[in-house]
């Protein structure tokens, strides 16, 4: 049997109020040597807060409720990763959902948060034109969006300046000696990786549009299909690392040298990009305020003057000395 708060109190030598109040922070303080008396007891008798009855007591769940497009992929990944840690330290448990970016999914997640009566929604778009955000507010929930919202929504996003993070990649292989630099985007121009692209245009490099689906596999393909028929660029931004270490994979099989023959950096900053071969330069994203930014919208503070820049991690692949592995 689970036990209860009043066996803590007896354990205690107090009342079942001063151990609601221990225990939930509230709503009367509570003199230090009984909160530690509290505390003590719990632990001696292995007690565990029904998150359920405090909900119903409180109105409050204490959780928060993260859509991700894909948590195996490692920026997102990453991503969820630092949500989980703002929202710790705002002592809210984090429930995370992944919409496999499928856009019905994505809202079937939200919905499904919204009748679990969560504190609030982050979601990491899966793109699509539907607004599952909107339809939190609308419930009285706070979300924002993180990373990227849908088109024409007016709800909170939180998300770093990707043109800016393309730009600072092209600058960097112009310092290398290089003039005509390609950029490999995706399928399409949606979403930050069309703002990458934006950004690549914009620093007008003269080189080569590439484009494949944002998986290694295909950057792979693609990168052998060019190696092929001698059409590889000299040197490359990536819109995302995954397709980085995929084009990073099919030059290794080619024998192609990097950055010999081929100079290249990627736009996300993932884990994994420091320990491909040769290891990858990136413009690393600022995850980790991002998902303080976003935690902080949602618990309601005003927008941050803070600009959100990617910060150049310099590694091998573009010519930089090989860095020692941290």
């Amino acid at each position: 049997m689970a036990t209860t708060m009043a066996e803590v109190a007896r354990r205690a030598g107090t009342s079942v109020a001063v151990v609601s109040y221990v225990l939930n922070d509230g709503p009367r303080p509570v003199a230090a040597e009984t909160r530690a008396r509290v505390l003590k007891a719990a632990e001696d008798l292995g007690y565990r807060r029904n998150r359920i009855a405090a909900a119903l007591r409180s109105g409050s769940s204490g959780l928060v409720g993260v859509v991700l497009p894909d948590a195996v992929n490692p920026y997102f990944a990453a991503l969820g990763r630092e949500l989980e840690k703002a929202l710790t330290a705002v002592g809210k448990l984090t429930v995370v959902a992944n919409s496999a970016f499928d856009p019905a999914r994505q809202s079937d997640a939200v919905e499904g948060f919204l009748a679990a009566q969560v504190d609030g929604v982050i979601v990491v778009s899966a793109g699509g034109d539907e607004d599952p955000v909107a339809r939190a507010r609308a419930a009285d929930t706070p979300a924002v969006y993180l990373h990227h919202r849908p088109p024409g929504s007016a709800a909170v996003l939180v998300a770093p300046d990707n043109a800016a993070a393309t730009v600072m990649a092209v600058e960097h292989l112009r310092s290398h000696g290089h003039e005509r630099i390609a950029f490999l985007a995706g399928p399409d121009d949606h979403g930050p990786v069309g703002r990458r692209l934006a950004g690549w245009r914009a620093a007008a490099t003269g080189g080569a549009l590439l484009r494949s689906e944002f998986t290694r596999a295909a950057a792979a393909r693609l990168t052998a299909g060019l190696i092929a028929e001698n059409e590889l660029p000299r040197a490359l931004v990536v819109a995302t690392d995954e397709q980085a270490i995929g084009v990073l994979a099919a030059a290794c099989a080619a024998g192609v040298g990097v950055p010999g023959e081929l100079a290249l950096v990627g736009c996300d900053g993932t884990p994994d990009a420091e320990f491909t071969a040769p290891s990858l330069t990136v413009t690393a994203q600022p995850l980790s305020t991002m998902a303080g930014h976003a935690v902080r919208r949602l618990l309601g503070a005003p927008p941050e003057e803070e600009r959100l820049v990617a910060e150049l991690v310099r590694r091998r692949s573009c010519g930089c000395p090989q860095p020692q592995l941290q």
